[in-house]
């Protein structure tokens, strides 16, 4: 049930996903930070069982620093980190899959656009796009991106274009996906937006 979509604009990306931790008929938590970050210039929003989503988001994110360290400070592409966790996707399907559907996001200064999304699923395909969305997110948001996206989209339209997103879900969705986080990737960095409810709040 959960909701991950992202939207790339002309100098960075906006990715965006609820906050609900639940299972079955229980809600454990709806402060949950679903959106990892991987370097200093990108993060993926994940979804799935939490088991999961925790394990690979960690797992992704700690060999992606370890390489960092083991040569010298240099950081993987965008393209190259979403390489990296397709081709960990794909190997851990004959072995223990992972539950998870991923849209990784960053800049890069070497891109023209800057920014660049990837839309993954769990059975290892990696698609670059311009937008996407994850679960059911994607019947209710798809047409809404498709229609207001155009490349000349700036940080403002975008985050406009992901509001108008959950503002659809809220009013549409029969579950009740009631907190979002929303971050940006830019030139600058990784950095919250907003949130409805505080994931530091324990």
């Amino acid at each position: 049930m959960d909701t991950v979509f992202g939207v790339c604009y002309n100098g960075g990306v906006v990715l965006a996903t609820d906050q609900v931790n639940a299972r079955s008929i229980l809600m454990y938590q709806q402060n949950l930070d679903k959106i990892a970050q991987l370097s200093s210039h990108s993060a993926m929003g994940v979804s799935g069982p939490n088991c999961d989503l925790v394990n690979f988001s960690e797992y992704i994110s700690k060999n992606l620093a370890l390489y960092e360290l083991s040569n010298d400070g240099l950081r993987l592409s965008t393209h190259a980190q979403a390489n990296f966790c397709r081709g960990e996707l794909a190997k851990a399907l004959r072995k223990g899959p992972f539950q998870v559907n991923i849209i990784l996001g960053g800049y890069d200064d070497k891109t023209p656009t800057g920014g660049s999304l990837y839309v993954m699923d769990y059975l290892g395909s990696c698609c670059k796009l311009n937008y996407g969305a994850q679960g059911y997110a994607s019947n209710f948001c798809l047409s809404i991106m498709d229609r207001d996206w155009d490349e000349n989209l700036t940080e403002e339209n975008a985050v406009a274009l992901v509001e108008k997103c959950v503002k659809e879900l809220q009013m549409r969705f029969l579950i009740n996906q009631s907190n979002f986080i929303i971050k940006v990737i830019d030139k600058e960095g990784v950095r919250t937006l907003k949130f409805g409810a505080d994931p530091t709040d324990n």
